[in-house]
């Protein structure tokens, strides 16, 4: 299939679906109490029966809010959201009341897909106070949901399966669409230096053009029908374009139960590629160097061969012909070992949405685990690059796509161009027209381009993001202006990057230099309103203030987050 020949995402589908078996099983979720199994074709007919009702709800270009764990159900919604005419907007179940409160004002969806019980309580009191919500779909049976919630207007919601259920369709095929490339597939919200996060349109051409990026990786790395098992939430940018991707490679999608069992899945999915983050790669890396390090002996040194070698043939060093031989030994006796914990059938990890530490990107290439890193962000559909198979450079991410062009500016900011670029910030011209000048994509990321064989290679960031080891962007400024808005506290300063939780500088107001509990209890209170991955997990009292004549803040205020992460490195990594 010619992905440049494609109007847009509908089109993807319904040609796979048209070609491939229609009784072959697409889609699968791994939950023993809910195991559900969709073929390609019943997923063409449920799509099709859900976009009939969206559409009579709807107006083309209307934005429909999705808030849901992976399952089948996400797939079928997105899709049939976007036969409708309407625009997903992707939502994350953790998020708060408040969270959603923003994202519904901001979008202003017309209809709500909303999995359970749990989600709609904390959706229910905004959706209730909006009348541009026309209807709400439960993916759970409805009548269990409205009995909890004793809600009133009962008309406005909708059953998902009872819709799948009764629908009777005109027609079994998903016809030719009318939606452009250069029309608007979804908006995913991402969050801004300001504190309240910013809405993403993406294209479908731009998400087309990141596809023929991501087949190109995955094309050498499988000869029979590919396995993916989904687990990261699909409304992270990155999951969201590897769905696509798994349409576009005709693959067998396994959807996780949950985190916790994870292991589990993948023993049942035994999947073909696994992209992750690297927080994933991280706990990976530590749980099989405690294994190892347990080893005495001959088994210690068969290891040592193991990770000494995988290293050497990774960095492409001359190895004798004795290494080599021991090299074939241990590829049997503890790299198969290794990859028969993930299924037996791993062909590579892909990691993106945040930095890969290169010592556990060669360990896990070393001990049998190709893991490819790439770099994107959502504004890019989104990824920019990613390091093919063939040559892996750990301390890079790779060479950039085709079909978008990357160049360095002369302060070092990576700039990237073309179709992949989103179409801007929803209802944010002029935030928008700071990002994009002249076509060209502002990252906010500082890198270099090695001129022998066109690798990009990080080297620092831009913007005040901080990227957790998740893989998820997280504004510190929203976090510390509602830790300084309490009377008790003058000033903060919120870091995690790459790591697992958040912890905070925090300067006391002077009344309060040494009330170290009655501290703890303001952040305890104010992580009550934050997200899981927002909350303060430890902090550090200091009683210098951040000022102009220290080198701590700028002349017009601003903390230089540079400067007081370097002076502090050593209270801060204590808190680890």
């Amino acid at each position: 299939m010619n992905l440049d020949n494609l109007d847009n995402l509908i089109e993807l589908f319904a040609n796979q679906a048209n070609e491939k078996n229609k009784k072959e099983i697409f889609l699968e979720w791994l939950n023993p109490a809910n195991k559900k199994t969709y073929t390609w074709e019943q997923t063409e007919k449920n799509i099709l029966k859900l976009s009939k009702v969206i559409k009579e709800n709807i107006k083309e270009g209307d934005r429909c809010l999705l808030v849901s764990e992976n399952r089948p159900e996400w797939f079928v919604s997105d899709l049939a959201i976007m036969v409708a005419d309407g625009i997903t907007v992707p939502a994350y179940t953790t998020y708060t009341e408040d969270d959603y409160k923003y994202l519904i004002e901001d979008c202003e969806p017309s209809l709500v897909i909303v999995s359970n019980n749990e989600m709609l309580k904390k959706l229910y009191k905004s959706i209730n106070e909006k009348d541009f919500i026309k209807k709400v779909i439960t993916l759970d049976e409805i009548d269990k949901v409205i009995n909890n919630l004793n809600i009133d207007n009962k008309e406005k919601y909708l059953d998902f399966n009872f819709i799948i259920r009764n629908n009777l369709l005109a027609e079994d095929k998903i016809e030719n669409h009318k939606l452009k490339r250069n029309s608007p597939a979804c908006i995913i919200y991402t969050s801004g230096t300001g504190g309240n996060p910013k809405g993403v349109i993406l294209s479908h051409g731009g998400i087309l053009n990141n596809l023929v990026g991501a087949c190109e990786i995955m094309k050498p790395l499988f000869n029979s029908r590919p396995v993916f098992l989904t687990w990261l939430p699909l409304s992270h940018s990155y999951e969201h374009c590897v769905q696509f991707a798994q349409i576009a490679v005709g693959a067998k999608v396994f959807y996780a139960e949950k985190i916790e069992k994870l292991l589990e899945n993948i023993s049942e999915a035994k999947p073909t590629i696994m992209t992750a983050v690297p927080r994933f790669y991280q706990n990976l890396y530590n749980k099989i160097n405690m294994n190892l390090k347990k080893q005495t002996g001959f088994k210690a040194k068969l290891i040592e061969a193991t990770i000494r070698l995988g290293r050497k043939k990774l960095l492409n060093q001359k190895m004798t012909f004795f290494e080599k031989l021991l090299n074939f030994i241990v590829d049997k006796l503890v790299r198969e070992k290794i990859k028969k914990q993930f299924g037996g059938n791993l062909k590579a990890f892909i990691s993106g949405g945040g930095a890969l530490e290169k010592e556990i990107g060669e360990f896990l290439n070393a001990v049998g685990l190709p893991t490819l890193q790439g770099y994107g962000l959502t504004e890019t559909s989104p990824v920019v690059s990613c390091n093919p198979i063939h040559k892996i450079k750990v301390e890079t991410v790779g060479p950039p796509f085709q079909g978008n062009e990357v160049k360095i500016a002369e302060d070092g900011e990576i700039l990237v161009k073309g179709e992949n670029v989103m179409l801007g910030y929803w209802n944010k011209k002029e935030e928008t027209e700071k990002v994009i000048i002249n076509g060209w994509l502002h990252t906010g990321d500082i890198g270099e381009i090695d001129p022998n064989d066109g690798y990009l290679k990080i080297t620092d960031r831009k913007k005040d993001i901080i990227v957790s080891a998740g893989g998820d962007n997280i504004s510190p400024a929203k976090i510390e202006n509602m830790i300084t808005n309490e009377p008790e506290i003058d000033q903060c300063l919120v870091y995690g990057d790459k790591k697992n939780y958040l912890v905070a500088l925090i300067v006391p107001s002077k009344d309060f230099l040494n009330e170290n509990e009655k501290i703890n209890k303001i952040v305890e209170k104010i992580n009550n309103r934050l997200t899981l991955l927002e909350k303060i997990k430890r902090i550090q009292l200091i009683d210098e203030n951040f000022s102009i004549e220290n080198g701590l803040m700028t002349p017009t205020m601003k903390i230089k987050r540079k400067k007081v992460t370097e002076k502090y490195k050593n209270q801060l990594e204590n808190l680890y």
